[in-house]
């Protein structure tokens, strides 16, 4: 069972949360001056990288907060949940496979 880390609640299984997509895409700031090509990038576009990634989480079945998690889309490893409005400790250009930093970091076990 996958464990993730909730910034509130600690140690919970993957079945309690629903992921929410790339984290950190800014919201313009005048939606109305966009062209429908620059709209649709905004709404639609999102990375999909290979490596680590930072994403949106919801605690759907406990808390019901939104925060931010990097996670290693290769091996599915959570490498740092954090607070909506922080900063990760690590950033995502990080490489993949490397000893995470925060011991709130919940690890894929079989």
């Amino acid at each position: 069972m996958l464990l993730i880390a909730c910034p509130y609640c600690g140690n919970r299984p993957e079945t309690e949360f629903r992921c929410g997509g790339q984290a950190h895409i800014a919201r313009p700031a005048d939606p109305a001056a966009l062209s429908d090509e620059q709209w649709s990038g905004y709404l639609f576009v999102r990375d999909n990288p290979r490596g680590v990634h930072a994403e949106r989480w919801n605690h759907v079945h406990g808390c019901g907060r939104w925060f931010n998690a990097l996670r290693d889309t290769v091996s599915d490893r959570f490498l740092e949940t954090y607070k909506m409005g922080e900063k990760p400790s690590r950033t995502e250009s990080t490489e993949a496979g490397s000893t995470p930093v925060k011991s709130t970091q919940a690890e894929a076990r079989a």
